[in-house]
């Protein structure tokens, strides 16, 4: 996978990983949107597997921060 696609997944992942209003429901959905995504774009590249799989930890991330920076926590 290409530096463009995992660009792609970590943007993609991070506009949608807030999605919940509890730091655990964050975190998943913003994961499982990331796993999705990104294994889309791990297909167009050849690897669907791996693309999941740092979709879906740029998503558990992009979650987490967005979470807290929702409570305050992060400016």
């Amino acid at each position: 996978m290409n530096n463009l696609s995992r660009s792609l997944i970590l943007v993609a992942t991070i506009a949608v990983a807030g999605c919940g209003t509890t730091t655990t429901s964050r975190s998943l959905s913003g994961s499982a949107i990331g796993a999705a995504s990104g294994a889309v774009l791990g297909a167009i590249g050849g690897n669907a597997g791996l693309g999941a799989a740092v979709g879906a930890g740029a998503g558990l991330l992009g979650g987490f921060l967005y979470d807290q920076h929702k409570k305050g926590n992060i400016d």
